[in-house]
């Protein structure tokens, strides 16, 4: 298992790299594969754009580009600081696996929803 200050590491260092390389100009990054093959948004479409924008401190810029990355990021940051606290104590940091099986399923749905809505006219404001 990965020690924390790698991941952080890591994480800064593709933070750096899309700040620096700006993924809105075309083709900077490439291509999203779903976009390419079946002409849809992913769950994932617009979040290196989101990441690019919340380093550039543009908050409002990265929720349009992809609001369930950015909405996500407190539950992020907070799943981090378990694994982190608990990779330094020694201590389990994963809920039961009950509650997790719970939790995936309800990302999975979450997941489901907003691919389907930005993909649809009615949701058309929350494609990348």
């Amino acid at each position: 298992m990965l020690p924390p200050v790698l991941v952080v590491g890591t994480l800064a260092a593709a933070t750096v790299a899309l700040h620096v390389r700006d993924p809105h100009e075309q083709g900077a990054w490439g291509e999203c594969p779903t976009q390419a093959l079946l002409g849809v948004n992913c769950p994932g479409c617009g979040g290196l754009r989101a990441v690019n924008s919340l380093s550039n401190l543009r908050l409002i810029d990265a929720a349009s580009s992809n609001l369930m990355f950015v909405a996500s990021l407190p539950l992020i940051a907070y799943v981090f600081a378990r694994w982190s606290i608990g990779r330094w104590t020694g201590r389990s940091w994963a809920p039961a696996d009950q509650n997790l099986t719970r939790w995936a399923v309800v990302l999975a749905v979450l997941l489901v929803v907003f691919t389907v809505l930005r993909n649809m006219t009615v949701g058309s404001w929350l494609a990348p």
